[in-house]
Parts: structure tokens; C-alpha cells; sequence
């Protein structure tokens, strides 16, 4: 199948069960996030996750929420809101970011062009709406994939940005993308 054939969607509540398969067969059972945590996830005015199907399954999913530049969600951590805003302000400051917490596809389906099929609408749909940024955390050897598609290694200043970074174990790096 060509990634023309893949039509990504909403992820929605209904498909925790099918994201939590696909989960279990990429990753090692330290990085499976529970059904609880997307639960809260989808609930985030911030979510802006995708999902793709075969044959009425979750094939791949892209956990994605709009988000500020240099803030990490940890591991099994909530799509939280952005940092406070400046003193003098009302609400906090608008997102400049999308932030890609999560991308798996089902080995059986890898090299069919799923991963393109989630991305192109996320980084179309970023730029219409005036985001600045793509942000992700690369984890278990895949920065040099990330950096096909134009991420770059960012160092975080902030401590307890570092912290949260960690949370994903050694190797794990912080990357940044232009959206434009």
C-alpha cells in the first residue's frame, strides 16, 4: 500500500485499545504508556492526536498537542496547558509548538509510508494554525530518523526540563524543527 491509500483521523477514546496494541508490539513494556494517561491526554484542549486504521484496526498513531518551545512532557506524563504568562498578563502564553509525544506503526506495516501519512497533515495543519516549532523527544536509537524529516538536537536549559527529558532513559534527546 502507498501512503496515498492512509487517511489519518482523530484519535478518539474508542481506539485506546487498538494504540495500546500498537504500543506493545514497538516498544519495550518501560516505554507502553496506560490507557488512563490517554484517557486525560484526549480530554487536553491542547490534543491534536491522529490515528490510522487496516482492515478496522489501529495501524499507527501520532500523539501530538500544541505546546511551547523547550517544555517536555515526561513519560507518562499529561498534555498540559503552556508555561504561566508573563506578569502584567492575562492566561498564559499562546502555544508556538507542536510537540510530537509519541509515534508508533505497526512493524508488520513499517516502510508503507504511515509515518508520512501522520506527519504532512500535523506539520500542514501546525503551520495553518501559526505554530513555530515542531518539538519531540527521540528515543531508543531514532534520531537519526528525526533528523531526516529536519529535526535538529536542542539542549534544554531548564533543570527541570532535563528531569523530565530523563525520564525517557539514557540516550534519549531533545529535538527541534522548524515549522514554515
Amino acid at each position: 500500500m502507498t501512503a496515498t491509500r492512509w487517511t489519518p483521523r482523530a484519535l478518539t477514546a474508542a481506539d485506546l485499545p487498538g494504540l495500546l496494541a500498537v504500543q506493545r508490539a514497538c516498544y519495550g513494556e518501560g516505554f507502553v504508556e496506560g490507557a488512563e494517561v490517554f484517557a486525560r491526554r484526549l480530554a487536553s484542549p491542547v490534543n491534536c492526536s491522529l490515528v490510522l486504521e487496516h482492515a478496522g484496526e489501529v495501524c499507527a498513531y501520532l500523539a501530538a498537542y500544541r505546546s511551547h518551545l523547550n517544555k517536555v512532557t515526561p513519560l507518562h506524563g499529561d498534555f498540559g496547558g503552556g508555561p504561566p504568562a508573563a506578569p502584567g498578563s492575562a492566561g498564559t502564553a499562546a502555544p508556538d509548538t507542536l510537540y510530537l509525544h509519541d509515534m508508533a506503526v505497526l512493524p508488520a506495516l513499517a516502510g508503507q509510508g504511515l509515518a508520512r501519512a501522520l506527519l504532512a497533515p500535523m506539520w500542514e495543519r501546525a503551520r495553518h494554525e501559526g505554530l513555530r516549532h515542531s518539538a519531540l523527544v527521540s528515543v531508543q536509537g531514532s534520531q537519526g530518523y528525526w533528523e531526516r524529516h529536519g529535526y535538529a538536537m536542542q539542549p534544554l536549559a531548564d533543570a527541570v526540563q532535563r528531569e523530565r527529558l530523563a525520564t525517557y532513559g539514557e540516550g534519549a534527546v531533545y529535538m527541534v524543527r522548524a515549522i514554515g
